[in-house]
């Protein structure tokens, strides 16, 4: 079957002109690596795979001692990239002596898609991937790519969308051009914010997408003399980048499993998505380390409004309806978006967690309760704590300790040489998040220098 798949795949190649292929895996912070193949070496790359030294890649699992890890195409991934023409993108799977690699964050989110589709089911997701464009300034700073770009209220500005047309109408070209189905292009709320939107599709295929959307802007910003940046929080005054992302199951034969034109609570909901919901909240606190997995996501985070009015970022583990300042919410029926997922997000890894907790609840037949129809930006810490609301943790490496206690998201993450792939994660984030404690920052010095 597989050779198959690689005859389709050369013939497909060869009718789009392709030349040359990108194996691309991503690592543990979700940064795209590739090397570059000539479509002389087809056969090669798809028996074979392509080698890479994985202490080199980055958090990988994997020391400069030991064997080359062989990144493996999956042909279904083949992506023709639409601004290089004679050049294809193949998401890989990373595989070590001939074993799949459990380090590798696209084999974490199969293994648990796997374990879904053991269950008749299937995930499909949506995401909206937020950035920046910007300039680099004299002074080592970024500031918005477009001048004129300074309202306080930018969001949907029609004169702002006018000013970056070339570049938006080519993503969405390019989006179209794929069979993504660009459906909306957005100013944000944030100077220089823009995001925009192609179709759900199943959880597998929306983050190789993501991926790829990424890899996308960020080429199409630098040959524009730009930046493009997915940060969550690149301007301290200004909204950040979320990634919300859409979810939903459905069963093998194609039915929505989340849609109750019954339900008692008005929002649209089977019984099965309110046990989803509440599997989600229950494990919140060890979640965030995952979708929000950077100590500047923790910058992005809060109830305290940015210039524009509002975060627009959940601080409490709260679902609602069509509200914006819970961490789920549920816009329509038959489908809940989760807020808390941010522009850093490996969506690998950030997917596997929101199913694994989701299923939980789902197994344990939790239920989340009533909706809340708070203004949560508005509730003082008081009014929180008499209604007995969670938050979410509000560092990087408060984040992590809970992952270190959540059995559940541990679980999902698998097993790995040696141990567990949670434990290897959150010590990488800890580092991460020691570095960062160890840097003294301008604030810093302008605070405490003369103070004492």
């Amino acid at each position: 079957m597989a050779n198959d798949d690689h005859a389709q795949l050369r013939k497909q190649a060869e009718r789009d002109g392709i030349e040359f292929f990108f194996a691309m895996f991503v690592d543990m912070h979700g940064k795209p690596c590739a090397k570059l193949v000539p479509a002389a070496s087809f056969d090669t790359l798809m028996e074979e795979g392509a080698g890479f030294a994985g202490f080199a890649a980055g958090p990988m699992g994997q020391t400069p001692a030991d064997p080359d890890m062989m990144a493996i195409p999956d042909p279904a991934s083949y992506t023709p990239v639409p601004f290089r023409p004679g050049l294809a993108v193949l998401h890989c799977d990373i595989h070590v002596e001939g074993e799949p690699w459990s380090y590798a964050p696209r084999l974490i989110l199969k293994r648990q898609l796997a374990r879904l589709a053991d269950r008749g089911m299937i995930f499909n997701c949506g995401a909206e991937v937020e950035y920046f464009l910007v300039r680099r300034t004299g002074e080592g700073g970024i500031q918005p790519a477009d001048p004129l770009d300074t309202a306080a209220q930018p969001c949907y500005d029609a004169k702002g969308l006018t000013r970056m047309y070339d570049h938006l109408t080519t993503v969405s070209t390019y989006l179209n051009r794929l069979g993504w189905a660009n459906y909306a292009n957005d100013h944000e709320d944030a100077n220089g914010q823009f995001e925009q939107n192609f179709t759900y599709a199943d959880a597998l295929t929306t983050a190789d997408r993501v991926i790829f959307f990424r890899y996308m802007v960020h080429t199409l910003a630098q040959e524009a003399g730009l930046a493009a940046t997915f940060m969550p929080k690149p301007f301290a005054h200004l909204t950040g980048n979320g990634m919300h992302v859409h979810t939903s199951l459905w069963d093998d034969g194609g039915e929505p499993l989340f849609h109750d034109t019954d339900d008692s609570r008005g929002l649209g909901l089977s019984a099965l998505a309110y046990q989803f919901i509440a599997g989600i909240l229950e494990h919140a606190p060890g979640l965030v380390a995952l979708t929000a997995p950077t100590v500047n996501s923790y910058k992005r985070i809060g109830v305290g409004p940015p210039a524009s009015g509002a975060t627009w970022a959940p601080a409490y583990a709260t679902y609602g309806g069509n509200n914006r300042t819970q961490l789920l919410r549920v816009p329509e029926a038959g489908r809940v978006e989760h807020r808390g997922v941010d522009g850093s997000a490996n969506p690998y890894l950030a997917l596997t967690g929101i199913l694994a907790a989701g299923l939980d609840g789902i197994d344990r037949g939790l239920d989340p309760g009533d909706p809340n129809r708070d203004n949560l930006f508005a509730l003082t810490p008081e009014a929180v704590a008499a209604r007995g609301i969670g938050t979410v943790p509000q560092t990087l490496v408060a984040a992590v300790d809970s992952l270190a206690r959540d059995d559940v998201l541990r679980t999902a993450l698998g097993e790995v040489p040696g141990g567990w792939y949670a434990d290897y994660y959150i010590e990488t984030k800890r580092a991460e998040f020691r570095e960062y404690h160890q840097a003294v920052s301008a604030w810093e010095i302008e605070k405490y220098l003369t103070l004492f």
